[in-house]
């Protein structure tokens, strides 16, 4: 949960599967989510919008889930961790979820642990969001920048992705790939700055692939919070489902653009309110409209 004064309740639900569930639900794409909830979590406004967009919401009740207070600065967010909440533990799934092709491991407070990884098929194709996995957690205190480590959801993965505010500073992206494995794709956004794209080479020592995009340039940013969210889960549909792109199928810069012009709508409203649909995205990647 993020602290919302403006908010009744006093706070909105965020984190990543949120967004991530949300964006390919609306994109079209048949939608499945599991998402830790505390006690006051567990009734949010929010879940029954992720519902009626279709996303199947399965709840684990944990008796302490992260809840943060951020504060956007021009050096970037500000977190301070009203309550680190505690481990989602590996749990039984259900039977059709195990034929899904694509799978999004998104912590916000690296509750998500390696043992995940015995759960996802072979076959799947895997999103991670690394930057939940870079964050200290003391209850009261501003969150902390972890260095990277490798771990075993980062050698499944087939797609990652991480905010440069949430690496420590200077560090250069081409050091992050060889946390991956060989032929894995690595996104580091960079807010309204854009951000880059690297394919780590299948032969060991070459040097990444790497593809630079811009951000959709918006008029008023009212709450960057779940953007990188957005983007990864955008890559991640236009991978299991190419055809959403149209006549630009398969061309790594529609896809940016694409995962662009998602990002840029979700800052332009609070919390889960900026999400577009299918044609919304479509119409701001090519074009057709602005914000």
């Amino acid at each position: 949960r993020d602290i919302a004064p403006d908010d009744p309740r006093g706070w909105r639900l965020g984190g990543g599967v949120t967004y991530a569930s949300l964006t390919t639900a609306r994109l079209g794409l048949s939608t499945a989510a599991l998402i830790g909830v505390d006690a006051a979590a567990a009734s949010a406004d929010e879940l029954d919008t992720l519902r009626a967009a279709g996303v199947e919401v399965h709840l684990a009740p944990l008796p302490e889930s992260p809840v943060f207070r951020n504060t956007e600065t021009a050096a970037g967010r500000v977190q301070i961790a009203i309550a680190p909440g505690v481990p989602l533990e590996p749990q039984p799934l259900p039977a059709s979820w195990l034929a899904a092709p694509g799978w999004s491991l998104v912590p916000v407070a690296d509750e998500v642990g390696e043992a995940w990884v015995e759960h996802i098929p072979d076959g799947a194709t895997v999103a991670v969001g690394w930057q939940g996995m870079l964050r200290t957690l003391v209850a009261g205190q501003r969150v902390e920048r972890r260095p990277p480590v490798s771990n075993a959801l980062l050698r499944r993965a087939d797609l990652v992705g991480v905010s440069e505010f949430d690496l420590p500073p200077a560090t250069d992206p081409v050091d992050l790939v060889r946390y991956l494995r060989p032929g894995a794709r690595l996104v580091v956004t960079r807010g309204d700055r854009g951000g880059l794209l690297m394919d780590v080479a299948e032969i060991t020592g070459a040097a990444p692939r790497r593809s630079d995009y811009r951000a959709i340039a918006h008029e008023v940013a009212v709450d960057a919070t779940g953007a990188g969210d957005t983007f990864l889960a955008v890559l991640l549909a236009v991978t299991l489902r190419p055809e959403l792109l149209g006549g630009e199928r398969g061309q790594l810069g529609a896809n940016l653009r694409f995962a662009a012009a998602a990002a840029s709508l979700t800052v332009t409203a609070r919390g889960l309110d900026g999400i577009g649909d299918l044609r919304a995205v479509t119409a701001l990647a090519t074009g057709e409209a602005h914000i």
